[in-house]
């Protein structure tokens, strides 16, 4: 695959750059979501980080190891990282990001996150995420924001699709997805929020450059697209650490009611209902094996194209390993994946996974799950932090349709 050797490139750069700005940095994907005031301890002495490694090489690099200190209440850090890589989406990149990390009183760790890249498909995109806990871990404040010009393949609807029938589509995006939740028991929280999905200049065309129909599905394809309304959102979260959980339960629920008074193009509702589980097998070993189902329904109405649930366009970009993102699009969309995790070396900087998934949509207009598409691979994980227990993901995944693919992380994929 000829662009292995830009990700390459950017797994080192983020490598070295996310270990000499400091040990106190968060994670820059995911966020700590404790769920118990405490903080998280250190991890035996016996275990090791890249930053122990590097220590060890070359004593002479400012390089800080990592201690639990950099987690307690107070610590507050920003972190700026350059960035090169590559997906499948967007072939190489370039981006910067900045994270910033603190944590209130009593309270799991809160981060900020945003990021700017260019990629070499003429796509920019900026991003802002945070996930922001009070004192006592009573209100949870999360947003995820994006702008976007993100010229884009898509392949139709449905799962009969090729990748031998490519649709190119060229339009700016806006999402603004704001919630506010209030904690009912332990673990338990609940609340409302507001979400917007706004595409302009959007441009559907063929290899020719002629426009072009997309499954005879006329919203949104061209021109503008607006998906407005308010949100009822419902998590249960007991996992001690959500960057690589050694066991727990998450589950999430969002219920969307798009509005035309609020600006909706059309009336429609949608659910999002996502669930993770963490298991050991083995009292002895900290192996650890996942699981992760996510569905994404419209109730009623008809969504415009681009906000048709789909491959890869989950909040964190994740569903659907082995597959480009955007493969796979339809009015429902049912996915599973299962995960297994373990240590490589005794000291825990190199582990490994090996993962499989299958993912189905609605056929159009049947709205039949008619066809199951599964993928499996394997990755590599590098220990970055081993107080929050930071991995480095390098994941290659195998779509059944001949799909295939490099895939990365900081932080584990679920």
């Amino acid at each position: 695959m000829k662009p292995v050797p830009n990700l390459f490139v950017g797994f080192l750069l983020v490598t070295l750059l996310a270990i000499t700005c400091r040990a106190t940095q968060m994670p820059l994907a995911d966020t700590i979501a404790v769920n118990s005031s405490a903080p998280i301890k250190s991890q035996p002495t016996r275990h090791q980080d890249i930053a122990d490694v590097l220590k060890r090489w070359y004593p002479r690099l400012p390089i800080t190891p990592h201690d639990s200190v950099s987690l307690h209440e107070g610590k507050r850090f920003v972190l700026v990282i350059p960035q090169v890589g590559y997906t499948l989406q967007t072939r190489g990149l370039v981006a910067v990001l900045v994270n910033a990390a603190f944590r209130n009183p009593n309270a799991n760790m809160s981060t900020m996150t945003g990021q700017l890249s260019y990629t070499q498909n003429n796509q920019v995109i900026f991003t802002a995420n945070s996930a922001i806990w009070s004192h006592d871990n009573r209100f949870l404040w999360t947003n995820d924001w994006r702008l976007m010009h993100y010229p884009q393949a898509t392949y139709g609807l449905g799962m009969y699709t090729s990748t031998d029938r490519v649709i190119n589509m060229d339009y700016a995006y806006f999402r603004f997805y704001q919630s506010f939740l209030r904690r009912l028991t332990p673990n338990l929280y609940a609340g409302v929020g507001y979400y917007l999905d706004l595409h302009w200049n959007i441009d559907s065309y063929n290899s020719r450059r002629e426009v072009t129909r997309i499954s005879r599905y006329t919203n949104g394809v061209e021109g503008r697209s607006v998906s407005s309304g308010p949100a009822v959102h419902v998590l249960y979260d007991n996992r001690r650490n959500a960057i690589n959980p050694a066991g727990g339960f998450y589950v999430n629920a969002v219920y969307r009611a798009n509005m035309s008074q609020l600006g909706s193009d059309n009336t429609y509702q949608s659910l999002l209902l996502e669930a993770r589980k963490y298991i050991h097998l083995s009292p002895t070993s900290d192996n650890i094996l996942a699981f992760w189902s996510y569905n994404a329904l419209t109730l009623t109405g008809d969504p415009p194209f681009l906000d048709l649930p789909s491959t890869g366009w989950d909040n964190t970009g994740n569903v659907g390993r082995g597959f480009i993102q955007g493969r796979f699009r339809g009015k429902n969309l049912l996915y599973a994946e299962t995960e297994y995790r373990f240590h490589i070396t005794n000291d825990r900087l190199l582990g490994g996974v090996v993962f499989a998934n299958a993912q189905t949509v609605t056929e159009q207009p049947s709205g039949q799950f008619e066809k199951v598409v599964p993928a499996v691979g394997a990755g590599l994980r590098i220990k970055m932090n081993k107080v929050s227990r930071t991995n480095l993901s390098v994941d290659y995944g195998f779509g059944f349709d001949g799909s295939k693919g490099l895939f990365f992380n900081l932080g584990e994929v679920f």
